[in-house]
């Protein structure tokens, strides 16, 4: 069975479902249903989300799982709370501010690399 198309090909505004059916008897709903947040992810944001969840938060498992980064899983989390409309806008402002911060004293050579990475965790 295929994915749910979630955003319009055309203008790239959110979808809603008209018409459900049952597989089993052929029964037919149709009415105006809404998609989960979750719909709308795409499949490496939702790919990502599950293995969040399987690793329970653990973000050191979460880089292990998927083999990337601390600061890339700490991306991809925003990115995805961001889709799903659970984010502190204001938090994230900061955070990429404070990210913005850390690397222009990397790249002036102020802290050394392994000091980026320790604060950027």
């Amino acid at each position: 069975m295929k994915k749910v198309v979630s955003r319009c090909p055309v203008c790239g505004k959110e979808l809603i479902a008209v018409r459900l059916k049952c597989e089993s008897c052929d029964t037919v709903i149709e009415n105006s249903f809404r998609l989960t947040r979750f719909d709308y992810l795409s499949d490496e944001e939702l790919k990502f989300v599950e293995t969040f969840l399987r690793c329970r938060g653990n973000i050191k498992e979460v880089e292990r799982a998927l083999g990337i980064s601390y600061p890339t899983v700490r991306s991809k989390l925003d990115a995805a709370l961001g889709h799903l409309g659970l984010f502190d806008e204001r938090e994230v402002q900061e955070r990429t501010v404070r990210r913005e911060e850390i690397l222009k004293a990397l790249e002036s050579g102020e802290i050394t690399p392994d000091q980026a990475i320790e604060q950027l965790k």
